[in-house]
């Protein structure tokens, strides 16, 4: 069977996340929405997503097809139900489609799932999806006990070093490779994941759960409360607590960071923090590209949602509830204000566009710096990005 990955309207309200990837590219537990996916069906999938993307996430198409909502979580459960699809059945949740078997000629006439039809289809009304950008970090912790279970069944650890001082080692799983000195882990209230080449520094304090990527890096003397998930290729330092980071970038000093999400390639400068809390205590409104408005979030600790390739210098202080765009510029004094758009160059004092040039020249340099390189189709991503954003740069 052929398995796609689609994005439907929810796309709108996870950005900027989606604005450089599908919905299933989204990290969240150890593994992303795609890599869960790929475990459970057993191969690789392609994706159906937003035309400008299409080129770096290509989509494959045969005679016989399953569309799998990208925003969706995989379990046993609804893998059965998906992989029992007749020809032309669908399944659907709470009023979104899930999953529907589809041929390519149908598919093919088909240019987006944003308002899909879900008239006459089996109801599975338990699937776990996610819809906000706060929803990444809020079901962090169920996605991260289910990822450790579904990647360590029948493996074994690495032993832990007996410098470091744990409690629940048997919630603790290092991968080959994986470096923890002179550190206190704490599994006894989640599971604790160290992947392949992975270090963690001396002084380090981690309470689970918490998931630290390939090659990535606790800093020496941080301090990680669950649920936190730290992908590939990071470094990570200071205060951090129920947050997840998608990959490649950099949290490397003191300063905290608490119920965010920060996508890749980004950098938080030195004793840079975010505000997790209101001083009334009352629920916090964040922005909503899908209203292009302020909305309730419903939540009390809800802190910064920062898009790819955004940087903010050292001391930066973000208001609770901030969303950054995509290749944003933050320096200077005071809080920026709480929704910062995509190319942007400022602070509190006032923004000015990001010039695209200058933007990809920096990408490209922190590509470089990784030993990988920012290619023709990443540059078109930018570059439509740049155009298309330009309505939020109003000053």
């Amino acid at each position: 069977m052929n398995y796609i990955l689609f994005d439907d309207e929810t796309r709108l309200s996870l950005l900027p996340f989606t604005f450089t990837r599908p919905v299933a590219e989204i990290r969240m537990g150890i593994l992303t929405l795609r890599e869960k996916w790929e475990k459970y069906l057993g191969q690789q999938v392609s994706f159906f997503t937003e035309a400008f993307l299409q080129d770096k996430f290509p989509l494959k198409t045969e005679a016989d097809n399953i569309l799998i909502n990208g925003a969706v979580l995989p379990d046993e459960s609804l893998l059965k139900e998906i992989n029992a699809l007749k020809a032309g059945e669908k399944i659907s949740g709470d009023g979104f489609l899930i999953a529907w078997r589809i041929t390519g000629d149908e598919l093919n006439s088909i240019t987006s799932f944003h308002k899909p039809d879900i008239l006459n289809a089996k109801v599975y009304p338990v699937a776990n999806k996610i819809s906000f950008c706060w929803d990444i970090f809020s079901m962090n912790e169920k996605a991260l006990t289910a990822d450790f279970k579904l990647l360590t069944a029948k493996k074994r650890s690495q032993p832990i070093s007996s410098t470091n001082q744990v409690i629940s080692p048997e919630n603790i799983f290092l991968e080959e490779g994986a470096r923890v000195e002179c550190s206190m882990l704490n599994a006894s209230g989640g599971f604790i994941y160290i992947g392949k080449d992975a270090e963690v520094m001396e002084g380090a304090m981690i309470r689970g759960p918490f998931s630290l990527g390939e090659h990535a890096q606790v800093k020496m003397g941080a301090k990680i409360y669950g649920a936190t998930t730290i992908g590939p290729h990071c470094r990570i330092g200071g205060e951090v607590s129920n947050s997840v980071i998608f990959g490649c970038s950099n949290k490397a000093h003191d300063g905290f960071l608490g119920n965010s999400v920060i996508g890749e390639w980004c950098n938080l400068g030195a004793d840079s923090n975010n505000s997790n809390l209101k001083n009334n205590y009352s629920q916090v409104k964040m922005w909503n590209y899908s209203d292009e408005n302020f909305v309730n979030t419903g939540l009390t600790f809800c802190g910064l949602m920062m898009g790819d390739h955004s940087k903010c210098s050292i001391n930066t202080m973000f208001n609770t509830g901030t969303v950054v765009g995509v290749s944003a510029n933050i320096f200077g004094t005071g809080f920026p204000p709480k929704f910062v758009p995509s190319f942007s160059w400022g602070g509190s004092e006032g923004f000015k566009t990001y010039r695209l040039e200058e933007a990809v020249e920096v990408a490209s340099r922190v590509y470089e710096r990784r030993g990988m390189k920012l290619d023709d189709k990443e540059q078109k991503i930018l570059k439509y990005l740049f155009e298309a954003t330009t309505k939020f740069r109003s000053w």
